[in-house]
């Protein structure tokens, strides 16, 4: 029988004073910004899923392809019965392609959205019986990454999808020196990252004609005004996303249609027609700077799996001594 643990939420919600401090604090920057966490209540997370469905958004698919060819390569690199975690799950569909080979002894799915992640954790308990299941909900973007409470064992962390891409390479470099920190030497950090390609492709994947992005995208203000109190329109902005060819990043943007205010905890923000709220990056890598970039945070590439046409990888990596 599946052994699906109660989901522990390793961090409280943050505090509603907070959160609008928080988000004070990114408005109010001459580049208005917006965390990429706050893209993910129940909806946001639903749209996420839905645009990796779309014909132009070949990250999913690619990778879900690299996977599942090398699932038998990667659980033999990488050794199984291990102790599997996964920051930022989402719905955990990846892992499916993986945990009959990895076999792990138990497996940590961690996500910001703690409805999102217990619905996830039950389907995924239902289909592998055998599995043990220790849900985290989490917001691992400020301190620990791994959750202290996990039992001793050899430990993989499952880091799919980009998602480190969200990151700016400083960020990334910082995130993956203190995630080896965390781990001991010979545990292992099976990482997918988005390779530098075309233009055309790349704007076309978050530029998705059926308009999920946009939906995805826009909905942010949704989960704002909920969180804080505030009262964005939706309707006075648009989905604004392109390639910046000189950073190496995707970027996207919400656009002011019009000049307006928003009230947020008692004060007025001003936008003035075409000012956006920055909401995300998503950074392209090569083969070579995913190494160089491993090795500085302490890890060795062990191996890398791409697709034929080289539009995305997965890397084992393997942490180091000092």
């Amino acid at each position: 029988m599946s052994q699906v643990c109660e989901v522990a939420t390793k961090t409280q919600n943050t505090a509603l004073n907070e959160t609008q401090k928080a988000v004070l604090s990114g408005l109010s920057t001459q580049q208005k910004t917006l965390e990429p966490k706050y893209f993910y209540d129940q909806l946001g997370s639903q749209l996420f899923e839905k645009i990796t469905k779309t014909p132009e958004y070949y990250p999913t698919r690619t990778e879900r392809s690299i996977l599942s060819k090398n699932a038998h390569a990667i659980a033999k690199a990488c050794g199984k019965d291990n102790i599997v975690i996964e920051p930022g799950c989402g719905s955990c569909e990846k892992i499916r392609l993986l945990l009959n080979e990895l076999h792990p002894s138990l497996y940590v799915p961690m996500d910001i959205s703690g409805e999102f992640l217990a619905a996830s954790a039950a389907r995924l308990a239902q289909e592998y019986p055998w599995l043990k299941i220790q849900p985290v909900t989490d917001d691992f973007s400020h301190g620990r990454i791994i959750p202290m409470d996990l039992p001793s064992g050899q430990r993989t962390v499952f880091y799919p999808g980009s998602t480190i891409g969200n990151m700016t390479p400083h960020q990334a470099k910082k995130f993956l020196t203190e995630l080896r920190q965390e781990l001991a030497v010979g545990d292992a950090l099976l990482l997918g990252v988005d390779l530098i390609k075309s233009e055309a492709v790349l704007n076309a994947a978050y530029n998705d004609k059926e308009g999920v992005t946009e939906q995805f995208n826009l909905n942010i203000l949704n989960h704002i005004n909920a969180l804080t109190g505030s009262d964005f329109l939706v309707e006075n902005f648009k989905h604004y996303a392109f390639y910046n060819a000189s950073l190496q990043r995707i970027e996207m943007h919400l656009e002011s249609l019009c000049d307006h205010k928003v009230r947020l905890a008692g004060q007025e923000i001003e936008f003035s027609q075409k000012e956006t709220i920055h909401t995300e990056n998503s950074y392209k890598y090569s083969l070579d700077s995913i190494r160089a970039m491993a090795e500085d945070a302490g890890f060795r590439c062990q191996q890398s799996w791409a697709d034929e046409e080289q539009l995305f990888c997965v890397s084992l990596l393997t942490s180091v001594e000092d």
